[in-house]
């Protein structure tokens, strides 16, 4: 899996190169800034893009603007967004096209190797990988309207926790009750939200990108 990593702090874009590195994903790139990033993604066509927002030049929100150019003129491209902050307006951006392979995780809560390593794989296999602070932030101005009014608190509750990129089993660990009623739960979810029978997958991304939008 070829990824495009960009970072503009040597320290902590060298130790990204080596975890990814050590968990079998070729760097096909590592950058520091804005137009690196820009080009990287435009020639080297990578597998996902894991992003840091601010990047010089201008410090800003150069590196999501770069992600988020490169995913309208590649729909689907998998972008993992690292932040220190919620910036909520571009995360909302990040997931209007509703294609998915989005994540966005705040560098302070990224606690162990394997919790980075498996959001870049769900992420670069189009799913989502939401830290929950940018739910909450993204869902601050939720209505009860339909149709996501017509969930039950503990169906939003599974919600939340899909939108995580966690799995029927991790969210029945989480909720302690069997795999059995979440499933039950997530199809309930579906039936509510209108999402026609398909791949599970899909319709479990697609629940998330309704659900992250409703904030608008």
């Amino acid at each position: 899996m070829r990824v495009v990593l960009a970072e503009d702090l040597f320290l902590l874009r060298d130790g990204l190169v080596r975890l990814l590195e050590a968990h079998g994903f070729e760097i096909a790139a590592a950058v520091e800034s804005g137009p690196e990033l820009a080009r990287a993604l435009a020639e080297l066509e990578p597998d996902v893009a894991v992003v840091d927002v601010r990047l010089p030049p201008t410090h800003t929100d150069e590196g999501l603007q770069c992600a988020l150019d490169a995913r309208r003129r590649r729909p689907g491209l998998p972008v993992l967004v690292l932040s220190q902050h919620v910036e909520q307006l571009y995360a909302r951006e990040l997931l209007a096209d509703g294609t998915g392979g989005v994540g966005y995780l705040l560098k302070d809560r990224v606690f162990d190797a394997a919790q980075f390593v498996d959001a870049v794989r769900r992420v670069a296999a189009g799913g989502t990988a939401m830290d929950p602070q940018v739910i909450q932030q993204l869902l601050s101005r939720r209505a009860a309207d339909r149709p996501m009014g017509r969930l039950t608190p503990r169906e939003t509750e599974v919600l939340e926790l899909m939108a995580q990129g966690r799995s029927n089993a991790a969210i029945a660990a989480h909720l302690v009750v069997t795999e059995r009623a979440i499933a039950k739960h997530t199809s309930n979810i579906f039936a509510k939200l209108g999402l026609e029978v398909s791949d599970d997958d899909n319709r479990r991304v697609l629940a998330v990108l309704a659900y992250l939008d409703h904030g608008h």
